[in-house]
């Protein structure tokens, strides 16, 4: 599996000329290493007797965050599964009207398909960027500045796997899906974006 490949090991693969990994696996990636950054905030806060009211908040948050670095780490693997197919049905023969009618209906379903696993990486990274506001509440004062840089990880995620949408859905017939995805991605981005960059903001004002 590609997510167990070590850090040397995945950035070769990635610059090499192989198909996969490739930008959504690398989106995966930075979501999880997001994901890690804010548990290990929660996890240096956990304990302290200068946040004992937000213990019991901050093991839930832990949690969820363990979830969602679990998850992100599956996509890697997921995202390369399903870019596969796709790969494989641009060569598909297309001469014949029979030919052209198997390559668009092969065409359609793969290119939906390759959408789908970008889309819950764009909504994993959304939902920690999310739990990221809270991190930068209730977390240590000494490793708020991790928050910032984990929920940048998670912005670039959340953009970066956008695109990967974005470039299947054009090439798709059925335009009502298409645009729903688009949509759908739009939403998350236009959220996420604000949200990602009033935590890095709120955490500049306590660090400058």
């Amino acid at each position: 599996m590609i997510r167990e490949k070590t850090i040397e090991e995945f950035i070769k693969a990635l610059s090499s000329k192989e198909p996969v990994p490739g930008g959504g696996g690398a989106s995966a990636l930075g979501g999880a290493i997001g994901c890690s950054l804010g548990a290990m905030v929660g996890n240096l806060t956990l304990g302290k007797k200068k946040y004992a009211d937000v213990q019991e908040g901050l093991k839930d948050l832990l949690q969820r965050t363990q979830c969602l670095t679990h998850e992100l780490l599956v996509l890697i693997d997921k995202d390369a599964e399903v870019f596969l197919p796709l790969s494989k049905a641009y060569s598909l023969p297309n001469t014949t009207d029979d030919e052209k009618k198997y390559r668009d209906e092969v065409m359609e379903k793969v290119l939906y398909e390759a959408c789908l696993v970008p889309v819950q990486i764009m909504e994993k990274a959304h939902e920690m960027i999310c739990l990221q506001e809270e991190y930068a509440d209730k977390g240590t004062r000494i490793a708020i500045s991790d928050v910032a840089v984990g929920v940048q990880f998670l912005r670039s995620a959340l953009l970066g796997a956008s695109v990967n949408v974005y470039i299947n859905t054009r090439s798709m017939k059925n335009r009502d899906t298409a645009n729903d995805l688009n949509r759908h991605c739009d939403e998350l981005i236009d959220d996420g974006v604000r949200r990602a960059d009033a935590v890095y903001n709120a955490v500049l004002k306590v660090i400058r």
